[in-house]
């Protein structure tokens, strides 16, 4: 399976419905995990990342 953004778990862009959908969790725990994460790493890298991987993941076949 290849790692895509979501079109059916998408908030915003689908990048963290489309890592849940690649790693087969739940959408929301990824989401949590990734807002932790960024806050815990000051935001700015994560935020910075987000911004990345919105660019850099293709949109789903689906």
């Amino acid at each position: 399976m290849r790692l895509t953004k979501s079109k059916k778990n998408s908030m915003l862009f689908g990048v963290c419905g489309g890592i849940a959908e690649w790693l087969d969790w739940d959408p929301t725990v990824v989401r949590i995990g990734y807002v932790l994460a960024s806050i815990f790493s000051a935001a700015f890298p994560g935020i910075l990342i987000y911004i990345l991987l919105i660019f850099i993941m293709p949109e789903s076949d689906e």
